[in-house]
């Protein structure tokens, strides 16, 4: 009888039951995704054919890998959370999405789903198993796009100083070219310099990948991941100068027309491949400067 009454909780603790228990929540899992297949088209109409949302796919197909590698660390540590705890997460989060889904607010329908789905998690999971997990939660928020009021305001100052850089550097080579605020003038051609040369575009976009190298390649501390992302900013914003400065290159030696048409569009794509060359090189040469200790996870 002893032996008999031993096997019941070794039965229950089995991953296999924890896996039917957890399937048992199935309507959670229905009802995320009818509220979330809704805000992926529209952020696949309004912000991912955008280069400023170009990282879209690439974070949400990522960020899926991700969780389906933690597949076995979800189920081990689950233990769900009080429907007070989840509610602190999920009711605003289900507030925000409608109110973003009737205005056409995408920002803030993206980050009520956010809330929603981190609401359902705890209700299912528990904060031990989120914790435990960090990564691939914060790194699903990068699918939040930021409302252009908030990126027009940090891509103002920016873009003055891509503009100045530009206009000095070519300037001392002998360019013709001069520049009034953010746009440029460069022989008989004008050029204004938009929100996607600032640094902004690549600087979000930089960051997710970078986070994704580290966790995939150092499984680092977030000591380390916050070192490596200060890193991101200024490679951001000289990607972003080079990437003007072969434009303006590009518009005074071959004329608007190529410089507009498919070179725009292969520079920044070059660049952003530069830029994460360059990423990688930094994290080399922390990696040999950096104590181990303080890289330790």
């Amino acid at each position: 009888m002893a032996g008999e009454a031993l096997d019941v909780p070794a039965q229950e603790a089995s991953p296999a039951h924890d896996r039917r228990r957890l399937l048992a929540r199935w309507p959670l899992l229905l009802g995320f995704a009818i509220l979330a297949v809704p805000t992926l088209v529209s952020l696949g109409r309004q912000v991912w054919t955008r280069e400023a949302g170009a990282h879209g796919p690439i974070v949400f197909a990522t960020g899926l890998w991700l969780l389906w590698r933690a597949e076995a660390s979800f189920v081990a540590l689950a233990r769900p959370a009080s429907a007070l705890l989840s509610g602190f997460l999920f009711v605003p989060g289900l507030l925000l999405y409608v109110l973003g889904r009737a205005y056409d607010f995408i920002s803030l329908e993206t980050a009520g789903l956010y809330g929603v789905g981190l609401g359902m998690a705890l209700s299912v999971f528990g904060v031990r198993a989120l914790r435990q997990n960090w990564f691939p939660i914060l790194y699903l928020a990068f699918l939040v796009p930021p409302p252009e009021w908030f990126l027009d305001n940090i891509t103002a100052p920016l873009k003055q100083f891509v503009s100045h850089v530009t206009t000095e550097s070519l300037s001392a080579v002998g360019l013709p070219i001069s520049r009034e605020g953010v746009t440029i003038f460069v022989a008989q051609y004008e050029l204004l310099v938009e929100d996607a040369c600032s640094g902004m575009n690549s600087l979000i976009g930089l960051t997710a990948i970078s986070l994704l190298y580290i966790h995939l390649m150092r499984s680092s501390s977030v000591r380390y991941a916050l070192l490596l992302t200060a890193f991101v900013v200024p490679i951001a914003v000289i990607g972003n100068i080079l990437r003007v400065m072969l434009l303006v290159l590009l518009t005074f030696f071959f004329g608007d027309s190529v410089a507009q048409g498919f070179a725009h569009e292969m520079a920044g794509i070059f660049l952003f491949a530069v830029d994460l060359l360059l990423v990688f090189a930094v994290d080399a040469l922390l990696i040999r400067i950096v104590p181990r200790s303080w890289r330790a996870a």
